[in-house]
């Protein structure tokens, strides 16, 4: 039996990689005469660079960058099996965990490092990105990653303004030509299923600048300069993506990606696609995913469900361990074959991330049992 395992991370505790090889072994502990293809998969978030090379048979580069907070870090960016495509995951450079609690604030954070970590992927003779937008700790338009391209952004007295979030409202003036030339031969694919316009009610501010830490008053002043920032660049480039979908994404560098010809995919979509996995969905007898958490708006848009819609499509069988099964869960059974807790009692959050690994493994070796008796009926 061809067993395809295919599961999101299990956020706190597994990455999706770890994921999958635990739930191999399983299958693998209970038969030998499982074949299983392990495809981690991920939505455009944290992992995502993980996933791709895994999957793909890329390699990791390893380099220096701007970190959120002004100062140099290690950092990284893959390049895909190809040999031609690079990944970059901007919650590995400028990611909101990358910053203490207490010094989350976008006014002082920076996109910078991005931009620097394309030029040393364009320097080394790659043209195609794929951006995994999530996980930022920043609100500054991309600018700051514009800023490391090349682009050059002066204040009212033609003095170069900063790399922060708060920089953002002193530019006066933007020249677009000085912008480093091997990137306009770029292209720029972008894994994000955000939405949101720039500005605005629901735009980059308002709805993510809390959770980066921005006050109620420099929720106001960020939307004020992003409205500021984009008729710049509409003035410079003749273009107005403001209330572009997605121009919102990772504290507006959606945007930002949008003036540098980016194509914003479904997340889910995007790394499906480098993964081959329709290909492998076609050759399967079983399918394996699972998620942290799994309710009913596991439906809307997650990326299990994404993994399903394909499965249904080939009319392969689906089956979904979630480290917990939340409200609504009766509804997945529309999409799912069958649905998993890897929950054995009363246990609280702390516990069943800490026994993650072994419940996980436990429940996948259940439903590993009931499928190698089934095909010997």
């Amino acid at each position: 039996m061809n067993i395809l395992i295919a599961p999101d991370s299990f956020k706190g505790s597994l990455s999706s990689l770890e994921v999958g090889i635990i739930m191999e072994k399983a299958f693998l502990d209970e038969s030998s005469s499982f074949h299983t293809n392990v495809i981690p998969m991920a939505d455009g978030g944290e992992g995502t660079l993980e996933t791709l090379i895994y999957a793909t048979g890329g390699k990791k580069i390893k380099t220096t960058a701007t970190g959120p907070l002004g100062v140099k870090i290690p950092t990284e960016y893959g390049v895909l099996g190809d040999q031609k495509t690079a990944v970059i995951e901007i919650a590995s450079i400028a990611g909101l965990t990358m910053v203490p609690p207490g010094k989350r604030n976008p006014f002082f954070t920076t996109t910078k490092g991005i931009g620097e970590v394309i030029i040393s992927a364009v320097e080394s003779g790659l043209r195609d990105f794929i951006i995994a937008l999530g996980g930022s700790s920043t609100n500054d338009g991309g600018f700051g990653m514009l800023q490391a391209l090349g682009i050059t952004f002066l204040d009212e007295k033609g003095i170069a303004v900063g790399s922060f979030g708060k920089d953002l409202g002193s530019i006066s003036k933007v020249d677009w030509s000085t912008l480093h030339p091997a990137v306009r031969e770029c292209s720029f694919h972008i894994a994000s299923d955000v939405e949101n316009p720039l500005c605005g009610k629901t735009g980059a501010s308002t709805v993510f600048g809390p959770q980066k830490g921005a006050t109620e008053e420099q929720v106001k002043i960020l939307d004020q300069q992003l409205f500021h920032f984009s008729k710049l660049l509409q003035n410079e480039k003749g273009i107005n993506f403001r209330d572009a979908k997605g121009a919102g994404a990772a504290g507006g560098l959606g945007f930002a990606f949008l003036h540098l010809d980016g194509i914003t995919e479904s997340g889910a979509k995007l790394v499906a696609e480098a993964s081959n996995l329709t290909s492998a969905i076609q050759v399967a007898d079983w399918i394996l995913t699972g998620e942290g958490q799994s309710d009913s708006q596991t439906l809307f848009g997650k990326l299990p469900s994404y993994i399903a819609t394909i499965a249904n499509q080939h009319h392969t069988p689906i089956s979904l361990i979630a480290g917990a099964l939340g409200k609504g869960y009766q509804h997945l059974y529309k999409d799912f074959t069958s649905c998993h807790s890897i929950a054995i009692g009363p246990m609280d959050l702390h516990e069943s991330i800490r026994r993650a690994e072994e419940l996980l493994y436990h429940e996948t070796r259940n439903l590993a049992r009931i499928l190698h008796v089934t095909k010997s009926l």
